[in-house]
């Protein structure tokens, strides 16, 4: 439905020389319309009646005229020596844009991605224990994998700010405290990758047999640590660290002396095709102690791509809730998938919605629901994608009280009262709209109304506390 009224949207503004966020303030008040909608958003039927009625009276007004500051092609054929006027330039009708999640877009919200919003997020990991549950939730899969030499496999499709990793890899050491440990994680995010490096020192003393590997390649590669493409391949950045030492601190001081390589190579720009971050140069860094490196060698990775066949996969949010079905199934549910080794088991959360910040969520924006698949449709749309080499994998979506799982924002008994505290309404406000990826766009209206500071202070007095669902699946390989 999104996208038949976006087409006639798109048509229209065309036709009439009207930008869509003036035509969203005209039809409905809502100069937001058409990237919201983009972005997977809902609208009333009677939104629906309000949009084609506006379009149905302005068939017969004429065109409006445009000005065009910058037309592109004019400006690559003129002359430098004189710049026309903006009176003088031609108008040009802007390519109408693409609906589909996996297509090009110049529109900045399309290409807005919720969680490199370093503040948001930073505030929400600190203030909330998703983190905690997470890993216990990821921890509790370790019972169920049966690990083959070399080493126990894993790999963590988006490793954020560590805190999940590192509190798995202590479960790892807990479970399995003689075999050495083969890790890879996926994180595109600089900042990411430094909060990460912080937290292993510490992980490279408890387990010394450990070779850990971050990289910032895609979904399809990163497994393998294999570049698909040719030209990206011939930039790829292969960084291999023997720390020398027995010591977290030293472990740490070597860790630290990465900061300029990391500054210099993990850069990343937004793709035309996705809207998403993609690396500007592959880069695969490769960390181990150098006093194991002889019992490590045929666990270290080698430039040329390596087998996957990961025991245990974790897929934390690795996807916006909004994005299409199509694209988290083929995209990164389906390669990761296919990474699974013998026995192996992909753990998969996401946020499921039906809790108290969401409650708050639809108090401020009555008809959003950004939680529109299910792990049972994204079950299907996986099983679909892998087809035949789908064969030897078990699906498994379990009950709702295996599958879904609570966790809270951090606050005192005292926090909670008749007078609420302005700190304690802005953490929870931040945590719900980080959940429910809400646009920032849509975030300067509502700020300014700041109908969200009673919405907050309501569900918080009403439930007592904020707290949050998570929905968890597993894909699984048959043991040989």
């Amino acid at each position: 439905m999104n996208e038949q009224i976006l087409q006639e949207i798109s048509d229209f503004c065309r036709q009439r020389g009207l930008a869509e966020s003036t035509f969203g303030r005209r039809a409905v008040n809502d100069g937001k319309l058409a990237s919201r909608l983009r972005n997977g958003g809902r609208i009333t039927t009677d939104t629906l009646d309000r949009i084609r009625a506006f379009m149905a009276q302005s068939a017969d007004e004429p065109p409006t005229r445009r000005r065009i500051l910058f037309d592109p092609a004019a400006s690559a054929s003129s002359a430098p020596s004189a710049a026309p006027s903006t009176s003088q330039l031609p108008m040009v009708k802007p390519p109408a844009p693409p609906v589909a999640s996996g297509q090009a877009s110049d529109d900045p919200q399309r290409n807005f991605r919720f969680f490199d919003n370093r503040q948001k997020y930073l505030l929400f990991v600190n203030t909330c224990s998703e983190k905690w549950e997470v890993a216990n939730r990821v921890s509790l899969e370790l019972a169920n994998i049966h690990p083959r030499p070399p080493a126990v496999r894993l790999f963590d499709a988006g490793v954020g700010d560590g805190t999940v990793l590192a509190r798995v890899m202590r479960a790892m050491h807990d479970r399995f405290p003689t075999m050495p440990f083969y890790v890879v994680g996926k994180e595109i995010s600089l900042e990411d990758v430094r909060l990460t490096l912080q937290k292993l020192p510490d992980r490279f003393v408890e387990h010394p047999s450990s070779v850990v590997v971050l990289t910032n390649l895609a979904y399809a590669e990163a497994p393998w640590l294999n570049v698909k493409s040719l030209t990206a391949a011939t930039s790829l950045v292969w960084k291999e660290v023997a720390m020398d030492g027995t010591s977290a601190h030293s472990f740490e001081q070597q860790i630290t002396a990465l900061e300029p390589f990391l500054a210099e190579n993990w850069k990343a720009r937004v793709s035309a095709k996705s809207g998403n971050p993609v690396y500007e140069r592959p880069v695969i860094l490769v960390l181990y102690r150098n006093d194991h490196k002889f019992l490590l060698d045929q666990i270290v990775p080698k430039p040329g791509g390596t087998v996957a066949d990961y025991d245990l996969v974790i897929a934390s949010q690795p996807f916006r809730a909004r994005a299409s079905l199509e694209f988290k199934a083929k995209r990164v549910l389906a390669p990761l998938a296919r990474a699974l080794g013998p026995g192996g088991r992909m753990i998969a959360i996401h946020s499921h919605g039906n809790d108290p910040g969401m409650e708050i969520i639809q108090r401020v924006w009555p008809q959003d629901n950004p939680f529109v698949h299910n792990r049972h449709d994204l079950l299907k749309a996986v099983k679909q994608d892998l087809g035949s080499a789908g064969r030897d994998l078990n699906f498994n979506a379990y009950s709702d009280q295996r599958s879904i799982f609570r966790y809270d924002m951090h606050t005192l008994p005292s926090e909670i009262s008749s007078s609420i505290g302005t700190s304690t309404l802005l953490a929870a406000w931040n945590a719900a709209i980080y959940v429910a990826q809400v646009e920032d766009d849509r975030l300067a209206d509502i700020n300014a109304e700041r109908r969200y500071v009673e919405a907050t202070r309501d569900v918080l007095q009403q439930h007592g506390g904020l707290w949050f669902y998570d929905e968890s699946f597993v894909i699984s390989r048959r043991r040989e």
